[in-house]
């Protein structure tokens, strides 16, 4: 009995030590990146989509009928002003030049003739030889002879005007394009009938739009006293296609003269010079511009704002390396920052987020980086 017992008291001490709870270990603080809340000066870029045109494009269109005999250049290179670029068959209009100066030679032997007549008639008319109605006459006869060969005139100058249209020039200095006729292909004058275009790219312009309730604002800013505006159309950024930035700045030329009814915007053409001939007509790029300017403004990385559902929060470094959840009001972006508008002021520190443990009250060992708008993320965590 008294050996029951005893086991008894071993399992229950042996039930009690099992059961006893181990004390956790103390988990080390997160270290988090940190940084500071900026304060300064914001010039806000607004992008718009542009498209270019040369300085000058100036389509060539036949002013003849006729069957292209050459062409006289080579698709996709410069050419000169005054170069010839396609002949015409020039034999018809040739053979129409020889006919208006037939035309113009037996009009003139006509009147050399009325000439002849006229001045035989007016000594003798003098005399009583011949009556007035014969003087009268041969004055008459002469007058329509002059007439008749300046018309004849016109006409050969006509016809020598349409044989030189049949030797196509270029208009301009400026690179050419493919041709949409061959040899061979006849062709007809005419705005639809299109030979070929010639672009001067010495500046290249660039049309974009922008919305009329824009355009109002900042029309307003910049005739405002002291605008920060001032000049900022004079100074403009172009973005190519594969995102790279053109390296020459440009300048706003002018603006349309009306607002398109039809889709609520105003047209603007901006002038960027192209001296190494990178920019060509049809290209899509876009235009950066200074839309507004924010003095003293609360910026921050986008990286480190934790939106939901329409809330944006941010982790705020407080006392003893704790963190607290900030609710914060951003206003536009700029680069890869937003700029707060409320929920911040100068001098708060925050971190930046992507760490799941990462809690409201979270204690952390803080790494304060050093951050500017622009810079990327993989530097901005290092």
């Amino acid at each position: 009995m008294k050996k029951s017992y005893f086991l008894l008291a071993i399992l229950l001490v042996f039930m009690m030590l099992s059961c006893k709870k181990q004390t956790a270990p103390e988990m080390k603080p997160l270290e988090i990146p940190v940084t500071d809340v900026l304060q300064q000066d914001v010039r806000l870029v607004s992008e718009y989509t542009g498209q270019t045109f040369g300085q000058s494009d100036i389509q060539i269109n036949p002013r003849v009928d006729g069957v292209i005999e050459s062409l006289n250049f080579e698709e996709g290179k410069l050419v000169t002003k005054g170069q010839l670029l396609y002949t015409i068959d020039p034999l018809p209009f040739q053979a129409k030049v020889n006919e208006a100066e037939g035309a113009l030679a037996a009009e003139q032997s006509k009147l050399a003739k009325a000439k002849s007549d006229y001045d035989m008639m007016v000594p003798l008319a003098k005399m009583n030889a011949v009556s007035q109605r014969e003087l009268i006459a041969a004055k008459a006869a002469y007058d329509a002879s002059i007439a008749s060969v300046k018309a004849y005139t016109a006409n050969l100058q006509n016809a020598r005007l349409s044989l030189g249209y049949c030797r196509v020039l270029a208009p301009i200095s400026g690179l050419i394009g493919i041709s949409k006729v061959r040899v061979g292909d006849y062709v007809r004058p005419g705005a639809a009938s299109v030979l070929n275009t010639v672009s001067d790219l010495g500046d290249v312009r660039v049309r974009f739009t922008m919305s009329e309730q824009e355009y109002i604002r900042i029309f307003r800013e910049v005739n405002k006293a002291n605008s920060s505006l001032k000049g900022a159309g004079q100074s403009i950024t172009l973005e190519l296609s594969d995102g790279t930035i053109y390296p020459q700045t440009g300048k706003v030329s002018f603006a349309d003269r009306q607002i398109d009814p039809t889709t609520g915007a105003i047209t603007f053409e901006a002038a960027f010079p192209n001296p190494d001939k990178l920019l060509r007509p049809g290209q899509y790029v876009k235009i950066g511009i200074v839309t507004d300017v924010r003095r003293e403004a609360l910026v921050i990385p986008q990286r480190a704002v934790i939106e939901m559902q329409g809330i944006y929060q941010v982790y705020v470094l407080g006392d003893s390396s704790k963190v607290h959840m900030q609710i914060i009001t951003p206003g536009p972006s700029f680069k890869d920052a937003y700029i707060i508008e409320e929920g911040l002021k100068s001098g708060d520190k925050i971190a930046f987020g992507g760490n799941s443990l990462l809690k409201n009250g979270s204690v952390i060992r803080p790494k304060v980086i050093p951050w500017e708008p622009g810079q990327s993320q993989a530097e901005a965590t290092k």
